[in-house]
Order: C-alpha cells, then structure tokens, then sequence
C-alpha cells in the first residue's frame, strides 16, 4: 500500500524472568525490527535486533528500565544472560523510560524478535496484533479503508465475520485523550475558580471585620492627617500581604504534594516556574480584589464618628 511507511507484526505475553537469585515476572512482546522507530522504542542503552537476529529466530532481549533495575540494579545489563521462562536470552538493550499510566507500567516489559516468540517461547501461531505507520497522517483514514479491505481479502473474512478483527486509529485515540485531558482542565479550573471566589469573599468578610475593630485607630489616623488614599493603601497591603501569605502556603503544599506523587507513586510531576509566578499574581490578584471594598468603607469613615466608636 502507497499509504503506508513501516509495518511492525506483535505478539504478546508473560513470562518469568530469571538472573542469578533475582525473579521478575512480566510482559513479553515479540516484534519487528521496524517497531523501535515505530513507537519511539529506540534502546537509550545497547542496540535493537537486526533482521538477520529476526529471521534466525535469534534469542535476544531488550529490557524496560523497571525489569532491568528488577534484575541488575545499577550494573550494565548488556550482554548478561538470563532466563525466560527457562530459556538462556542474551540482553542486547534497555528500553527508554516510558513512565507509568493509570492501569500499567509502560516499563515493565521485555521485546524480543517476533519470530522468537511465537516459535522458541510462547508457543503461537498468530498475531496478537499489527502496527502500520502511516506516510502522512492526512493519510490515515485512506490506510485504514485499505487495511481493512486487505484483511478481508487475504483471510477470505465474510461479511458476517467482520467483527472478528478491529483497527484501531492511534490519531482517534490521541484526539479522544485530548478532549478528555481539555475536559479536566476546564473541570479543575472551574474548581479552582469558584475556590478562589469563595477564599476572596472569606478574605473580604475578615478586612471588614477588621475595619470595624479598628474603626478608632482609623479615626485618630485621620484626625493626625492621614488622607483616605493612606487607609486605602493600608487595608490594600493588609489584604494583599495576608492572601500572599496563603499563596506561598499553597505553593509549598501543592510542591509537596506533586513530590509525594513523583516519589512514591512514580508520576512524572513537574512544578515549572511559570506555575509559581502565575499562583502568585493570582494571590496577589485577589488580595486586591476582594480587599478594595473593605479599604474604601475604612477610607470613608468620617473621623470624628470614628473616634466616638465604641
């Protein structure tokens, strides 16, 4: 087909792995020698299998960083042997860090040539599965009409058996997980929103309770000759130093908490500078904001009023 650039045959499953007195049991995947530029699977340490090792049915194995600090730790897997499922595999690579999602862990797997798996490991005599890289992704749509037509066509699949198989568009998937991902945050942004409108009108009702308190401290100010720009800027500062306050206690938290994350359930968690200075103009936002009013009704107090307050 015009349309397509790599194809990549897979199989897949489970296996117990074996180096010394250390066991790991994880997934197997038997591929083509096009799948690490396919899927962004080139070694960060060692080499991929070559079409000879292919065609040989060659016993070699790319581990994932998680299977590789199972088995070695910090020592140079490269060339070391160990078993699978009782079979001596040479290790030619690691794998890059691929992280981990919701259900899985993107590293916990070792690759092996396809033809490997299927007749020295696990026994099988179909595909799990066929990766297609497509030329161009305008392209994708065309393809896929193709794929299927091809199928159809080599496997003599009747029209009553067209469910037997599925194909999955990667450009689909990546545009449902985009609108899932703009979803939470329109979600969390509502949440922080109405957040922050409720911690301002909380941040409002405390100026105004403290312009009443001090309603002749703000009396004897203005018989001293204070102006109603200096109480306004007063109560301002007051109000913007306590939500800055809040802010840093909310950057701390939130810092710790994507620490947390990162160290023990191993998300990738990044707290960028621009996060920071956003978190604290925003801060600082709603200190002037919701502090404005309470300044202007401590500003309009007439003095001698003031100074009779009890």
């Amino acid at each position: 087909m015009t349309q397509v650039r790599r194809v990549s045959p897979s199989v897949r499953g489970r296996g117990q792995l074996v180096y010394g007195n250390k066991n790991w049991n994880t997934q197997i995947q038997g591929t083509g020698v096009d799948y690490a530029p396919m899927r962004a699977f080139i070694p960060t340490i060692g080499r991929f299998f070559t079409e000879e090792e292919l065609r040989m049915r060659q016993k070699k194995v790319l581990l994932g960083t998680t299977v590789a600090k199972e088995l070695f730790k910090n020592d140079n897997p490269i060339n070391a042997i160990i078993k699978i499922n009782r079979i001596n595999f040479q290790v030619i690579g690691v794998l890059p860090e691929k992280g981990a999602t919701h259900w899985r862990d993107q590293d916990d797997l070792v690759i092996i040539p396809v033809t490997t798996a299927m007749h020295r490991l696990l026994g099988k005599e179909y595909l799990d599965a066929i990766d297609v890289e497509v030329i161009n992704p305008s392209l994708m749509e065309e393809a896929e009409i193709s794929i299927h037509e091809l199928i159809i066509k080599r496997h003599r699949i009747s029209k009553d058996n067209e469910g037997s198989f599925q194909i999955r568009n990667m450009a689909e998937i990546q545009e449902t997980l985009t609108s899932m991902t703009e979803t939470m945050t329109w979600l969390l942004g509502s949440i922080a929103a109405i957040s922050l409108l409720v911690g301002g009108i909380g941040i409002m009702n405390i100026m105004l309770v403290s312009v009443t308190e001090r309603t002749r401290e703000i009396g004897l100010r203005k018989a001293l000759g204070a102006r109603r720009i200096d109480i306004m800027t007063q109560f301002l500062i007051e109000s913007v130093v306590l939500t800055f306050m809040g802010g840093i206690f909310g950057i701390a938290f939130g810092s710790g908490i994507a620490w947390l994350l990162s160290t023990f359930a191993g998300w990738a968690t990044k707290v960028s500078i621009s996060s920071i200075m956003l978190a604290t103009i925003f801060s600082i936002g709603v200190g002037i904001g919701f502090g404005l009013w309470p300044a202007r009704q401590a500003a309009k107090l007439n003095p001698i009023e003031a100074l009779r307050y009890e």
